[in-house]
């Protein structure tokens, strides 16, 4: 292929960019707000949110989540996990598409943009905002980067079930209302379970190089099968609370969620019986089932 042609396949550097921060992951940021702010609503009512601090938390979720993602690509990248074998689409760094010192300050960009979030939520709710903001950026970069990066010891299960769900619902809600309603909790238990499901399809999917690299997740750890009952099991978790929350109601609209049951399904299936490169698939599709989850869990809370 000639140097122009190569030139030509090349993208361009906004397209490069936009690969870096990984959209389809945008979806892990954005559905616990929204959670969030449901909770909010069945607790306040519209008329009692703090709107400017919820859009701010939105912006703040998704800069942490882009900023995350950019400091994976990177970190990835040096520790050896991304390599020119890698399953997943590409990665910028491993590419050479973007250098390492490029993504370094894309990452520092990011993390900035959420820090300045960050200061107006601390001046409509308080400083608990400076616990949540300083420990989420914190375990952004200690994902993969640092002298005991949780991703490759096995803890990346638990950070995105504590961080996607537990702490960016209750944050949420926090933010929105100034308090935190005991349904926040719960609500975010099939949030949390859901993003994490995401990382089970990539750890499936990337076990094999990841043991090259040294990276120890609980798939690497436990084996296959592990991943395959970890997903279904998640899955159960996020079909399990609307059920309860319409039993505690007595509220059968609080049932929504379960009409992803047929999809949720097909994909355990999936996940059981794929190998490879086709379970890049399985992920995206993952991540959109988490988004129709999300809104329909959503839509169950307000209404009343």
């Amino acid at each position: 292929m000639s140097t122009d042609a190569l030139a030509d396949a090349k993208p361009s550097r906004a397209r490069i960019w936009v690969m870096a921060c990984r959209p389809a992951t945008l979806t892990a940021a954005v559905v616990p707000v929204m959670v969030g702010a449901a909770v909010s609503v069945h607790a306040v009512g519209v008329g009692g949110l703090r709107l400017g601090a919820l859009l701010a938390a939105l912006f703040g979720a998704m800069m942490i989540q882009i900023g995350t993602n950019l400091a994976n690509d990177v970190f990835d990248a040096e520790k050896g996990a991304d390599t020119a074998e890698r399953l997943g689409p590409t990665r910028v760094t491993q590419s050479g598409l973007l250098t390492p010192s490029e993504v370094r300050r894309g990452m520092v960009v990011s993390f900035g943009l959420a820090t300045l979030a960050g200061v107006y939520l601390v001046a409509s709710a308080g400083w608990p905002i400076v616990a949540i903001g300083v420990a989420s950026i914190a375990s952004g970069i200690a994902y993969t980067g640092g002298p005991y990066p949780l991703g490759y010891n096995g803890l990346g299960d638990v950070f995105v079930f504590v961080f996607f769900g537990l702490v960016a619902v209750c944050g949420t809600a926090f933010v929105s209302t100034g308090a935190v309603p005991a349904l926040a909790w719960l609500a975010a238990v099939p949030v949390g379970a859901l993003a994490t499901a995401v990382l089970v399809v990539n750890n499936v999917r990337d076990r094999n190089t990841d043991v090259g690299a040294g990276k120890r997740t609980l798939v690497v750890r436990f084996g296959r099968r592990f991943g395959t009952v970890e997903y279904a099991l998640l899955w159960a978790a996020a079909w399990a609370v609307p059920v309860l929350l319409a039993v505690r109601d007595g509220a059968p609209v609080r049932l929504l969620p379960l009409l992803t049951i047929p999809a949720g399904i097909k994909l355990i299936r999936t996940v059981a019986t794929t190998e490879g490169r086709p379970l890049n698939d399985t992920l995206a599709s993952t991540a959109k089932m988490l988004l129709a989850f999300g809104v329909l869990f959503s839509l169950s809370l307000v209404i009343r």
